[in-house]
């Protein structure tokens, strides 16, 4: 009888290895606001950065790379993890328009519009910076993962949980939260209205820095949760990055 030939077995991301970062450091978020000129805080706002188990605590971040990548002025590009291809090109121009324009861009290292934004200011030769809901040691999604080792080999990985914390749902508002805090503004791409982007729209809101909506977005009549920011102070519709440019540079 003939022997079948064995099946080749085709790697998945969820078997693909993450090379955590051999060197990392931390520094007080407060002190890091202080360092880079995003303090302008007052000491209500930085409660808000605390974890409600610890209200007493020093909100620490942990990072691998590069830290003096925030001393130029820093946006946060971010949406929806199930983002449209018109939302990807969207996300990926927005990233190059900041890069050639000498401002870091920030994102929270997700599939979907993070991910667009992350390699669009890599592929065009700008810095960036990923604040992750995870310790440093892990990836999430894995098959972000060689982008992670990329970033923290070439450029900013940021987290404000330790080494051994465990994760959990809740992580990602609170990355959201120090996300919005280092970045001088934040630009939403694409959201449904019950996207997890929305915790960062909110922290804008609470912390005072400018959140821009883009105009496809805001004209969107299928969304209700635009409305709910527009025409508060420090948000505005996206018409070009020269909006965004004006107020942070």
């Amino acid at each position: 009888m003939a022997r079948s030939s064995p099946r080749t077995r085709r790697a998945t991301p969820s078997t693909r290895r993450y090379t955590p970062p051999t060197e990392t450091s931390s520094i007080l978020l407060s002190d890091a606001l202080q360092r880079f000129g995003r303090s302008g805080l007052a000491e209500r706002q930085l409660d808000m950065l605390r974890p409600a188990a610890a209200p007493d605590a020093k909100v620490v971040i942990y990072f691998a790379g590069d830290l003096q990548v925030l001393e130029a002025p820093a946006v946060s590009i971010v949406g929806t993890r199930e983002v449209s291809d018109q939302g990807r090109r969207r996300a990926l121009q927005l990233a190059r328009d900041f890069a050639e324009a000498g401002v870091v861009v920030v994102s929270g290292l997700a599939r979907g519009v993070d991910a667009a934004a992350h390699t669009g200011a890599i592929q065009f030769g700008g810095s960036t910076a990923a604040v992750i809901g995870t310790p440093l040691s892990k990836s999430y999604p894995i098959e972000n993962a060689p982008l992670q080792e990329e970033i923290y080999t070439r450029h900013l990985l940021i987290s404000p949980f330790a080494e051994g914390s465990n994760v959990f749902k809740g992580n990602f508002p609170a990355r959201n939260r120090v996300m919005a805090a280092l970045s001088d503004a934040t630009i939403i791409v694409e959201a449904s209205d019950t996207s997890g982007t929305l915790h960062q729209a909110a922290e804008c809101v609470r912390l005072g820095r400018w959140l821009f909506i883009l105009k496809s977005v805001a004209d969107d009549r299928s969304l209700e949760w635009p409305a709910r920011f527009l025409g508060k102070p420090n948000v505005e519709v996206l018409n070009s990055i020269d909006d965004v440019l004006q107020r942070i540079k």
